[in-house]
């Protein structure tokens, strides 16, 4: 009972000191924050502008695209009343601010029943399936190569190794996707085709791989350049020293320093993920918000592309910002 009573004390202690170490940040770490965070706000406003106005620069009709050259008048006029084409710039830029500020983002018309929110929050958890996938097969394989191509530094192995992560580097996704799909479904069908089993395991593999080939290939490049800057410290020539196993000096000394940057590009590059997607989403035909976004863009559905480039812009920002709080209150040398 003492030997358990004195663990909750310390486990209560641990858990105080990470609390005041929260609050009692220093003021270059608050500074810090603040500044990112600020940035973070501007990126995302200039990304709603900026699509904004890009949209209203591209020729053609919206009301044209949406209803067709035979529609009425009278539905064209109620159309581009509902889509506020009636107003000038300024007028439509307020309203979906304030859109944005009441958690709408509009309506979809001519309906004037469904949120554009509606619709994306029904296909975000799609897009953020695929990324995670995309992740889940990164990863793995970056570690796994970018481990094994350091401890066969400049040897055959490691230039096999390093050519490889080179060709995933240098393969477009628009010809890998199309190639998989040949490979896995005509050639040698063992695994579905576009818009097939999207909601299964199955369906996933070949989306999760076209997207994560090309994270998995500069994070392993990232992963061999820092094991072997760490494998050459003087504390993994004392490990290995004192005799201990290849593997425990690899994986408990060597990875785990090895591993911040690594892991701080690919918390980054998640949010790239999730902009990735659109072309992923397009070539397997899946749902999702990418894919939501391209019919936005093919309708010339303002509200609709407005909205996906708002909520893609602001999860890529957060996710940034997430991995730099992180970071820098981690290495103290970020905050400088």
């Amino acid at each position: 009972m003492a030997r358990q009573g004195l663990r909750d004390q310390l486990v209560v202690a641990w858990f105080l000191r990470i609390v005041e170490g929260v609050f009692a940040t220093s003021w270059r770490l608050r500074r810090y924050l603040l500044r990112r965070a600020v940035s973070s706000v501007v990126s995302v406003v200039g990304a709603v502008i900026l699509t904004f106005l890009f949209l209203h620069l591209i020729p053609g009709d919206p009301v044209d695209n949406l209803l067709g050259d035979d529609a009425r008048p009278q539905d064209k006029i109620e159309l581009r009343q509902c889509l506020d084409l009636d107003q000038t710039l300024p007028v439509q830029l307020g309203r979906f601010v304030r859109s944005i500020f009441d958690g709408t983002l509009g309506y979809s018309c001519p309906d004037r029943k469904t949120t554009v929110a509606a619709r994306v929050r029904k296909a975000l958890p799609s897009t953020i399936q695929l990324a995670i996938a995309g992740m889940v097969v990164a990863v793995p394989l970056a570690l796994l190569i970018g481990v094994a191509a350091a401890l066969r530094a400049h040897t055959r192995w490691d230039a096999l190794l390093t050519a490889i992560a080179l060709l995933g580097i240098s393969l477009p996704a628009m010809w890998l996707g199309p190639m998989l799909l040949n490979l896995f479904y005509i050639q040698v069908p063992v695994l579905p085709g576009p818009g097939e089993d999207t909601g299964r395991l199955r369906g996933l593999l070949l989306p999760a791989v076209m997207l994560g080939t090309h994270l998995m290939a500069m994070l392993a490049r990232m992963t061999r350049s820092s094991m072997i800057e760490t494998l050459s410290e003087d504390y993994i020539r004392t490990a290995r020293a004192k005799g201990l196993p290849t593997w425990k000096v690899v994986y408990k000394h060597a990875l785990r320093n090895a591993l911040l940057p690594v892991i701080t590009v690919a918390g980054m590059q998640f949010g790239a993920l999730l902009a990735g997607a659109v072309v992923t989403e397009k070539v397997f035909a899946r749902p999702g918000l990418g894919t939501l976004l391209l019919e936005g863009i093919a309708q010339r559905d303002y509200r609709i592309v407005q909205g996906c480039t708002l909520v893609i812009a602001g999860m890529y920002v957060a996710v940034n910002l997430i991995v730099d709080v992180v970071y820098a209150a981690v290495d103290p040398r970020i905050r400088v």
